[in-house]
């Protein structure tokens, strides 16, 4: 049966009404027009990379191949929920959101001067799908697609009623079929050849392991396009690898690196008192974005039957003094983060509003009872250091989930408490050394492990690990990706993003009421009661967050004046100014 399609071709999509950027649109509000185009730009890169292709589970992937693949539609840092056609011209969706259609650009080219049809489309979704876990997840809800031409490609959904999926495919990177299909090749294999390039920019130079260079494509065939215009500016691009982000700050204050994100309390606090930030040579400042912080925390692996606990998870909260470390660590810089959706209005909040209770009454009996009583808060301290109270507390905890204090250590059937924190960044140790201490008070044999990216990624990939600290970025229209990290589907899957590896009937169903919500509104509250549930469940425990991004780069880089609300758009609308 032939399906009702929403409206006929439109230049872009929104998650909810309309894209607010018109048809024709000149450009994107956040860049610089006239930005000029030149100069070269280092930014570093921890560990090391054997692979020029991130679409596999395997190898360790080079930074910045982002730069080389358009996608279908790009969206806008402006918009919580909007995308524009790039490599498409046009798109359209089924009313019941069971297809989504997209026209594409007649001009689009890969790098060898190749065009890009539907059939590279339609090979790009099946290749991924088949090459990582995460893309199997997260287009797991497409079910087939129908070629109408050259330039022609609907995609089928085995459900009705996913809003996001037409914009996830937007999403898509775009793979020449011919260079992947060829003889020897495997997009599920690790590769060091260089491959045709969509993107407005190609790889030139690779010094594996070290680094790599990208330049710009004068012969881009998007570069005009009114999605483009004030991006893609730098004429080079270079990652450059070192052994550990010390070594790395002192490349960017010997001149040798041009930008840097800072993420240590202390660094901003002390590491920036150089000649070159006196004379505004390095340029330090603050960036406020509008979008959700996230969720970081601490990740203990349920997966690791002592860990699999509600009061074991909430006793390991009570013994975190988030207080000292602040006053002590951190400068005051940060806040401590109490819900998976922070900063926004996605955000749980008080008791349970009616909206709430109509989703959680149901899961009940899949519930804790604590669901719904007031929103649990993170223990607080005084920041003196004594939080003989909070270790009582912990203790209680503890014993209500059979583990008891024998000789000085806590054990449970003759097995003592034990937890592994496993670090790739030796910044971090400062930061744990304390909580083991509090945790040796209560008996449980804590200690450190540091290893090499490498290593790491592979004991992630194969959750092999009793607690990391992890992050989990949330958009303000948070959709399909919730599968990937919380649902039981992806709990025994290498390679996900369910690092803690929940099981959880109640929310699975939570994460398909909230991909499937009709409504804005509805979107909210189930994703209220979302963050409610994860939250009494004590899945993780949570760590902190920064009001705004430090970042420090040498004069000459820029970017606009007027950033846009939801992300930093580096090194995309930056530029060198001309000297």
């Amino acid at each position: 049966m032939t399906p009702t399609f929403a409206a006929d071709w439109r230049h872009g999509l929104s998650l909810f009404g309309k894209p607010e950027l018109p048809s024709g649109f000149s450009h994107f509000p956040y860049v610089n027009e006239s930005a000029p185009k030149g100069g070269s730009l280092r930014i570093a890169a921890i560990g090391s990379f054997d692979n020029l292709n991130q679409f596999t589970i395997k190898g360790n992937a080079a930074s910045g191949l982002g730069l080389i693949h358009d996608t279908l539609m790009t969206g806008s840092l402006d918009e919580a929920s909007a995308s524009y056609g790039l490599i498409t011209e046009a798109m359209k969706h089924a009313a019941d959101y069971s297809s989504v259609s997209f026209r594409l650009n007649k001009n689009a080219k890969f790098s060898d001067g190749s065009p890009i049809t539907a059939d590279d489309v339609a090979f790009s979704l099946t290749a991924l799908k088949k090459a990582h876990p995460f893309y199997r997840a997260y287009y797991a809800d497409v079910v087939g697609y129908d070629i109408a031409g050259p330039h022609e490609i609907t995609f089928r959904f085995g459900q009705q009623g996913n809003r996001e999926l037409p914009m996830i495919l937007g999403q898509l990177p775009i793979l020449k079929k011919a260079y992947w299909n060829a003889e020897g090749r495997s997009l599920a294999e690790t590769s060091l050849d260089i491959p045709p390039s969509s993107g407005a920019y190609k790889i030139v130079k690779v010094d594996a392991g070290r680094a790599i260079t990208y330049q710009r494509r004068a012969d881009y065939w998007a570069k005009d396009l009114n999605v483009n215009i004030g991006k893609n500016n730098i004429d080079r691009v270079t990652y450059v690898y070192f052994g550990d982000d010390t070594v790395a700050f002192e490349a960017l204050k010997a001149g040798e690196i041009d930008f840097r994100r800072e993420f240590s309390s202390r660094v901003w606090a002390t590491g920036y008192d150089t000649p070159a930030v006196k004379s505004s040579t390095m340029v330090k400042e603050t960036v406020t974005l509008e979008n959700s912080a996230g969720m970081q925390g601490f990740v203990f692996n349920l997966r690791r039957p002592r860990f699999d606990n509600i009061h074991v998870r909430e006793a390991l909260n009570w013994a975190y003094d988030f207080e000292w470390t602040k006053k002590n660590l951190f400068y005051g810089q940060y806040a401590r983060t109490g819900s998976f959706f922070q900063g926004s209005e996605l955000s749980a909040r008080g008791t349970p509003s009616a909206g709430e209770l109509a989703l959680l009454t149901p899961l009940r009996d899949k519930l804790p009872a604590k669901t719904f009583d007031p929103l649990f808060e993170n223990p607080v301290t005084d920041a003196s250091g004594n939080i003989r109270q909070n270790l009582r507390k912990a203790r209680a905890l503890f014993e209500k989930a059979g583990w008891t204090i024998k000789d000085g250590k806590l054990q449970k059937d003759g097995v003592i408490f034990s937890i592994e924190f496993l670090l790739v960044q030796p910044a971090f140790e400062r930061i744990v050394a304390p909580y083991i201490k509090n945790l040796a008070k209560l008996g449980i044999e804590a200690k450190l492990r540091s290893i090499d990216p490498t290593q790491y990624q592979n004991r992630i990939t194969n959750y092999d690990y009793d607690a990391v600290v992890m992050s989990f970025g949330q958009s303000l229209s948070p959709g399909n990706e919730q599968r990937d990290y919380w649902s039981s589907a992806a709990a025994d899957r290498p390679g996900g993003r369910n690092y803690i590896g929940i099981k959880d009937a109640a929310v699975d169903a939570l994460i398909e009421k909230l991909i499937f919500a009709r409504s804005r509104q509805e979107l909210v509250t189930v994703a209220r009661a979302l963050d409610r549930v994860l939250i009494s469940n004590h899945y993780i425990m949570p760590q902190w967050h920064a009001p705004h991004e430090r970042l420090a780069y040498w004069q000459g880089l820029a970017r606009p004046a007027n950033m846009p609300k939801y992300g930093l758009g580096f090194p995309t609308i930056w530029w060198k100014e001309k000297q």
